[in-house]
């Protein structure tokens, strides 16, 4: 297999550039770095990291995968699709191992797209997609009771029934203060966004308006409510070091499941936001490259104290909106944001977490495709089952367990499909040339698809009716079937077997170019006979009676 090409977007796009694409890139990336700039820290801290992590993997791999992505306009960072994954491993491994997790997550990402599996991502069914997505969206929803209603609880259980169980033990401290601003936070997001999307406040993003009113109103009001400050001692101001994460084999094999599922979504997610973008600029990415790229931007953060990062759909919304043409955009997006932490660290200190927890609801709200649960009496009973499912399991389960059902449940409603269009019919006495069927002679046409979910079609040709004498010659036209398997070649070199212990005879014609090339590449040609291989099925017909004739004698 040939191994991808290495070659990023950003040097087909540098071709011609001019200042009338730079001015584009640059009015985008800073209105784009504005924007990540409460979703970053937001993200993080939802996620059981300092709010930091956010930052430093928003301008590190949205600068990698800017730079070396397979898309013009897609925005890297971290993403709520990841909160539950990271903060399940935080819980259960300790707050150094989401950056193991994270880079062998990069390693795989890398390997997907240097052996062109990224085209294969397009083949998950959507009907998982939208289940695992809105499960998603519930999780982080959950997460975020604690925060908007300013509940006294120590840890936060990263399941279901555990989280639900917290959140209604500690239901008695909640803070009113907390309740008032966090709804406050909601409502003004929602209006904002439904009512301020066009004319000169368009450019202003409802986020930060939510982050910089609820900041105001809190220190002047000076309400009684958490901040990053309180919580985290504020952010630091500075570029982050290096640091040395603790890749040791022992730890690393712990954290295999985790680094899968990762990748997995990481993939899964940067795609879908590509295939989004693809369509608001009618450009074509390149899945492979982007998703090398998105190996290498979340095996680098890691090492400066980062969380995963993904292709994100709001951002990458907001970029194509703001006007960019260009992976610079994104670039300038990244040095947008690093200019902010430089330069206003201290200020992130007196952001309440309850503005945050809003900004997160209205992320999950924006994230699940809700109608898709008023559509689903629309779809068959194979969708909904598969949708429900990966919805259900996402939310009580786990994501990985989510996913993989999603995908069994979907291979099984395939096969059954498939093999319930694959048929087989008596041919009509007149078919033949206009001449009855002779006497002891039985014809069959196949339809459809001939692999191991059709065996069972196939063995009931051995089995006699009642009453009725056996076939002494059997002819099966394969005219119609476009695909053979192993599977049904031994059911077929079976049938041969038991009609040849009966004395009858088995043949076969009009096969396609697939089957016959298997049958011939197996022996069963020679086993079969190359006589008893005919070319259509007035041929056979003559050999069947060349054999009657031949007995009789």
């Amino acid at each position: 297999m040939a191994l991808h090409a290495f070659r990023p977007k950003l040097l087909e796009c540098l071709k011609g550039y001019d200042r009338h694409a730079l001015t584009a890139d640059v009015g985008a990336g800073v209105t784009v770095g504005i924007i990540a700039l409460p979703l970053a820290m937001a993200f993080a801290i939802a996620s059981g990291l300092k709010p930091e992590a956010g930052l430093f993997t928003a301008i590190i791999a949205g600068f990698l995968v800017s730079a070396l992505g397979g898309s013009r306009v897609q925005i890297g960072g971290p993403a709520g699709a990841f909160i539950v994954i990271v903060y399940g491993i935080v819980q259960q491994y300790g707050l150094g191992n989401p950056l193991v997790s994270t880079a062998m997550a990069g390693v795989l990402l890398f390997v997907m797209g240097l052996t062109r599996i990224g085209s294969l991502i397009r083949y998950i069914p959507v009907a998982i997609v939208i289940g695992f997505t809105n499960g998603i969206a519930v999780l982080i929803a959950l997460s975020q009771v604690k925060e908007i209603l300013g509940l006294k609880i120590e840890k936060m259980p990263a399941d279901f029934f555990g989280a639900t169980r917290a959140i209604g033990g500690a239901i008695d401290t909640v803070s009113v203060p907390t309740v008032a601003l966090g709804l406050a936070c909601l409502a003004l997001v929602f209006v904002w966004t439904a009512f301020c999307s066009r004319g000169a406040l368009a450019r202003l993003p409802a986020t930060l308006v939510v982050l910089v009113v609820a900041t105001v109103a809190a220190a002047a009001l000076d309400l009684p409510v958490e901040t990053i400050g309180s919580r985290f001692g504020g952010i630091p101001g500075a570029i982050p070091a290096f640091t040395w994460p603790d890749l040791s084999w022992d730890n690393a094999r712990n954290l295999v499941t985790p680094a899968v599922t990762i990748a997995l979504l990481g993939a899964v997610e940067s795609l879908l936001c590509a295939r989004v973008a693809d369509s608001m600029i009618d450009d074509r990415h390149d899945p492979n490259q982007e998703l090398m790229a998105q190996g290498v931007a979340n095996f680098v953060t890691p090492f400066f104290g980062g969380m995963p990062a993904t292709g994100t759909i709001a951002r990458t919304s907001a970029n194509v909106r703001s006007g960019a043409r260009t992976p610079v955009s994104g670039i300038v997006h990244a040095l947008t944001l690093l200019a902010i932490v430089l330069l206003a660290a201290p200020l992130a200190g007196h952001v309440p977490l309850a503005a945050l927890a809003a900004i997160l609801l209205f992320v999950a709200w924006n994230m699940g495709d809700w109608s898709e649960f008023a559509r689903l009496r629309q779809f068959s009973v194979q969708y909904r089952t598969i949708m429900v499912a990966t919805f259900l399991l996402t939310v009580i389960v786990d994501l990985t367990v989510a996913v993989q059902i999603g995908l069994v449940l979907a291979a099984l409603f395939f096969i059954h499909r498939i093999s319930s269009l694959t048929t087989i019919e008596p041919i009509g006495a007149t078919e033949g040339g206009n001449a009855a069927l002779p006497p002891g002679v039985a014809a069959y046409r196949i339809f459809g698809s001939l692999f191991f979910g059709a065996v069972g079609k196939l063995e009931a040709l051995t089995e006699t009716a009642s009453g009725r004498a056996p076939p002494r010659v059997l002819i099966l036209d394969l005219h119609m079937v476009i695909n053979l398997d192993s599977t049904c070649l031994d059911t077929l070199e079976g049938l041969h077997r038991s009609l040849c212990k009966r004395g009858a005879v088995l043949l076969l014609c009009a096969a396609n170019e697939h089957p016959l090339s298997l049958m011939r590449r197996s022996g069963f040609v020679e086993k079969l006979g190359a006589g008893n291989l005919l070319p259509d099925l007035p041929a056979a017909l003559g050999r069947a009676g060349e054999l009657l004739q031949t007995r009789q004698a």
